[in-house]
C-alpha cells in the first residue's frame, strides 16, 4: 500500500497551461457518459409499458458514514490496555497542532499532555469524557468493511550494483509531472494526476514496464541495488521499508512519489489464471510461486503498470520507531492504521474491532488515523501497521479480515 503523502513540486511558468491541460485529460477520462458512435444506430426498441400494480421505484437511502454511538457498544473497550495506544495518541496531537482543526482539538490534547504517565483506567475516562464515538457506516447501511495489513520489511542493497545486487531502487524522476489539481479547480481538491510532457501534450507517465526498459535514463535517479525484484515490488505496495547495506548499516526508503497508473493486483491475476487459489494469492503464496517460475517473474509484475519512487531517509530515533505516515509523525506498530481521510479525519483515534489474520480470534484495540493509502478507500475500511520485520510481515500478508471502526472525536468535530 502507498501510504505517504506524494510530494509537491515546485510550480513553473507553465504549471498552469500543464495543470489546465491534465484537468483536461482527467475530466474526458472520469467522465460518466459514453460517446454516442458515429454512423447509423439501429432504432431502439419501443418501451414495455409500465405495470400500474407495480410499486414505484424510490431512491436507495443513502446513510451517513457517521452515526452517534455509545462507549457500551464498542466491544472489548473496558479490556482494551489503552496505555499502549497514549504514545501515539500524543504524536497525533503533535501533528494536529499544525493543523487548521487545531482549535477543537487543543482541550483534549492540552489535558493529554498534562497527565503524567497516566493508567489504563485514567486513559480510558480521558477519552470517555472528552470524545464522542460514533460508528463508522456505509452508505448502505452497514458497518462491516474490510481490514488488511501492511508492514514495513526489511531488503538486503548496497549503495553500488553488483553481481547479487541487479534491482535499481528509483528517486523521483526529473521529468515526473504531479499536478495539484485542486489549485485550477478548487472543486477537484486533493485530486493529483502525474504525467509527462512530450512536445507540448501532456501524456501519462511510463509504466512499470517502460520504466524496466529504459533504466538507463534513471542512471541519476538510482538510490540503492538490492538484491530481490519480488521484494523491491512489496516495498513499493507497502510505501517504505528498510535497507541493511554490506557495511551492517541501515538505511530507510520512504514513498516519494508514484507514475500515476492505477494499481493492479498479482495475486488477482494468478488467481484469475487458475495458477493460486484464493487462499493461496497473499504476499507469501505469491513469493512462494515467484521462486517456482523465476523465467515468468517479470511478466507478471508488469502486469501491474503503477511504480513506486522513492527518497532515502535516515532511520530516526530509536530502532523500533516506525516509517513516517500521512500525518507526518512515525507510525507505531499494532495502534497505527492507515485511512481514508474522506471519511475519517487524519490524527483521529478509532477503537477497531476486527479478528488477528486468517482466524477468528477477536483484535479489538484502540488505533490511530495516522496514514493513508491508495487502495484504502470507502468509509469502513483501514490498513493496520503490524511494524517492521518478517513476523509483522508474516501477519500483515495474510489480513484480509472484516471489522467495525468507531471514531472519537472531540465535541463540535463530526459534521453536521
Amino acid at each position: 500500500m502507498l501510504k505517504s503523502q506524494p510530494r509537491h513540486r515546485r510550480a513553473s511558468a507553465t504549471a498552469p497551461l500543464v495543470a489546465a491541460a491534465l484537468l483536461t485529460l482527467l475530466l474526458a477520462a472520469c467522465g460518466s457518459k459514453r460517446e454516442t458512435p458515429q454512423g447509423d444506430c439501429p432504432a431502439c426498441p419501443a418501451c414495455q409499458p409500465c405495470d400500474p400494480q407495480a410499486a414505484p421505484m424510490t431512491p436507495t437511502a443513502r446513510f451517513k458514514p457517521l452515526q452517534p454511538a455509545r462507549w457500551s457498544e464498542l466491544p472489548g473497550w473496558t479490556e482494551d490496555d489503552l496505555q499502549a495506544a497514549w504514545p501515539a495518541f500524543l504524536q497525533s496531537c503533535r501533528a494536529l497542532a499544525k493543523r487548521p482543526q487545531w482549535p477543537l482539538w487543543r482541550p483534549a490534547c492540552d489535558q493529554a499532555r498534562a497527565l503524567q504517565s497516566p493508567s489504563t483506567a485514567a486513559i480510558r475516562q480521558f477519552f470517555e469524557s472528552r470524545f464522542q464515538p460514533w460508528l463508522l457506516t456505509n452508505p448502505d447501511g452497514s458497518s462491516q468493511g474490510m481490514v488488511t495489513g501492511y508492514y514495513e520489511p526489511l531488503l538486503r542493497g548496497s549503495r553500488t550494483r553488483g553481481k547479487t545486487y541487479q534491482q535499481a531502487v528509483l528517486g523521483v524522476p526529473a521529468d515526473l509531472l504531479s499536478i495539484d489539481l485542486g489549485a485550477v479547480q478548487p472543486e477537484l481538491k486533493s485530486l493529483r494526476l502525474r504525467g509527462r510532457l512530450q512536445g507540448n501534450k501532456v501524456v501519462p507517465y511510463y509504466s512499470r514496464a517502460e520504466i524496466g526498459a529504459r533504466e538507463q535514463a534513471y542512471a541519476d535517479r538510482i538510490l540503492l541495488w538490492v538484491d530481490d525484484p519480488v521484494e523491491l515490488f512489496f516495498l513499493q505496495v507497502q510505501g517504505s521499508g528498510r535497507v541493511k547495506l554490506p557495511d551492517g548499516s541501515v538505511t530507510r526508503l520512504a514513498f516519494a512519489d508514484q507514475n500515476g497508473h492505477p494499481y493492479q493486483s498479482i495475486g488477482k491475476l494468478l488467481v484469475e489464471r487458475g495458477e493460486l487459489s484464493l487462499e493461496q494469492a497473499s504476499m507469501q503464496g505469491i513469493k512462494q510461486w515467484a521462486r517456482a517460475n523465476p523465467t515468468r517473474l517479470t511478466e507478471l509484475l508488469n502486469a501491474n503498470p503503477r511504480y513506486v519512487f522513492f527518497s532515502e531517509q535516515p532511520l530516526g530515533g530509536s530502532a523500533g520507531e516506525g516509517p513516517s505516515g500521512a500525518l507526518g509523525v512515525p507510525l507505531t506498530a499494532a495502534r497505527s492504521i492507515a485511512v481514508d481521510p474522506a471519511a475519517v479525519p487524519l490524527g483521529a483515534p478509532v477503537f477497531l474491532s476486527t479478528s488477528e489474520p486468517a482466524t477468528t480470534k477477536p483484535l479489538r484495540r484502540l488505533v490511530l488515523a495516522q496514514d493513508t493509502g491508495s487502495a484504502i478507500r470507502g468509509v469502513v475500511r483501514a490498513d493496520y501497521f503490524w511494524g517492521f520485520g518478517a513476523d509483522a510481515g508474516s501477519q500483515a500478508g495474510r489480513m484480509k479480515q472484516q471489522g467495525q471502526m468507531w471514531v472519537l472525536l472531540p465535541p463540535g468535530t463530526a459534521p453536521e
